[in-house]
């Protein structure tokens, strides 16, 4: 497992995220920022989650597309 942070204040909604990664990474619908997907959520936390090994590669790959690198891939 890999945790993933948003910093969801700072996130642009530019969509890079959720097109790369979209089993990790989704559009909230009430504010158009990026979320973590639910089934992936710590404590229904939209910003923090802990994601399955194979799907790291994608979260990073996401990560790496943000333009105002509001995403962190920790291991």
């Amino acid at each position: 497992m890999v945790r993933v942070v948003i910093d969801r204040e700072e996130c642009i909604s530019c969509k890079n995220c959720w097109t790369i990664c979209p089993d990790v990474f989704e559009e909230d619908p009430d504010d158009t920022k990026s979320r973590i997907v639910e089934e992936y959520r710590n404590a229904g936390d939209p910003a923090t989650g802990d994601v399955p090994s194979d799907l790291e590669a994608c979260a990073i790959d996401a990560a790496a597309e943000c333009p105002v690198e509001v995403i962190d891939v920790e291991e």
